[in-house]
């Protein structure tokens, strides 16, 4: 039968009658389900097809009420619609950028938060935290206090920016609570709303995260997804690359330097990628026959790949990027 109660760890309503839907459990006496137990106890994990309208409208319904709301975003990969997010939400919203340890500790808070400042997105205030190392954790609470308009506080943002990570550690910072939502750096890990007494004046309330469907996550394996997502401070990777000279990442992006004076190439990725460089690619083929894409790169831009990282560029070129044809890949001012 399928209960009232809901899992405490992704938010479905917990059933025990089909082992192949979401939300079954072995006993409707138990707290989570059991994707989500095999998921922490085990690290294995059952994607769960999901799409961005079911995701949307609940983002809707959070924006027909008069809530604080935290859109949090990952550093090392910042939502390409982020003003479609923030548009569609007319809250009061602070912007969280998350994973600060995962940038390398030269890069300042201040020009990170001057960078967004600049899109104009009318947020009320833009927070960096590292929920790892327990950073800027009691400013941001001291910050929705003072900007919350009820009890309830909603969490928003794209799958495997760390809102999950986040709220666990305001309960255990904050909260008498034992609950704990499931993590894990797969996407679609909460699939409804879990709401979360902190204290007796916050109660957050997660949303499933709005699935990036052109990440690189979304086509490698379970233990690429591991690789791919870093769980030390990057040590970025800088290689001064002239014309037909090729950078190659792993087995899945190749990157052609096709026209423009020598340029510095600085990788913004996982230190466990492998990465070569290659010194005459005009009659090397590898990973040519990934989907292919040029880009006219501008003075100071970064090419962005969708749940990979980024390359910082210093001058403009030209440059044919092949990668999987349902990865994303963008360019943007320089961020760092």
């Amino acid at each position: 039968m399928t209960s009232e109660k809901k899992c405490q760890g992704c938010g479905v309503l917990l059933q025990d009658e089909n082992i192949l839907q979401e939300g079954y459990t072995t006993s409707l006496e138990n707290d989570i389900c059991q994707r989500c137990f095999r998921m922490k106890n085990y690290g294995e994990y059952q994607m769960v097809a999901k799409s961005n309208e079911e995701y949307l409208s609940i983002l809707k319904s959070v924006g027909r009420t008069k809530d604080l709301v935290l859109y949090i975003t990952d550093l090392l990969n910042v939502d390409k619609d982020i003003e479609v997010v923030r548009k569609a939400i007319p809250n009061k919203m602070i912007l969280v950028l998350n994973k600060k340890d995962a940038l390398p500790k030269s890069v300042k808070e201040e020009k990170l938060i001057a960078y967004f400042e600049e899109m104009g997105l009318n947020f009320e205030e833009i927070i960096v935290v590292s929920v790892n190392k327990n950073y800027n954790i009691d400013y941001l609470l001291k910050r929705i206090k003072y900007y919350q308009t009820s009890k309830n506080v909603y969490a928003v943002g794209h799958t495997n920016a760390g809102k999950s990570s986040l709220i666990n550690k305001l309960i255990k910072n904050y909260s008498d609570k034992t609950q704990e939502l499931t993590m894990s750096p797969l996407p679609s890990t909460t699939l409804n709303t879990i709401t979360i007494e902190i204290n007796d004046y916050l109660t957050l309330i997660d949303t499933p995260g709005l699935i990036d469907s052109g990440s690189i996550l979304n086509v490698v394996d379970s233990r690429m997804v591991k690789k791919i997502s870093p769980v030390k401070e990057i040590k970025p990777k800088t290689y001064q690359i002239k014309k037909n000279q090729s950078i190659i990442i792993e087995d899945f992006l190749r990157i052609d330097y096709v026209d423009g004076e020598r340029n510095s190439f600085t990788l913004y990725i996982s230190n466990d990628l492998k990465v070569k460089r290659l010194l005459n690619s005009s009659n090397k083929d590898d990973l040519k026959d990934l989907s292919k894409k040029t880009y006219l790169v501008k003075y100071g831009e970064d090419l962005v790949i969708s749940g990979l990282g980024f390359i910082k560029m210093v001058d403009k070129c030209e440059i044919d990027v092949y990668i999987d044809q349902n990865v994303d890949s963008f360019l943007r001012r320089n961020m760092i």
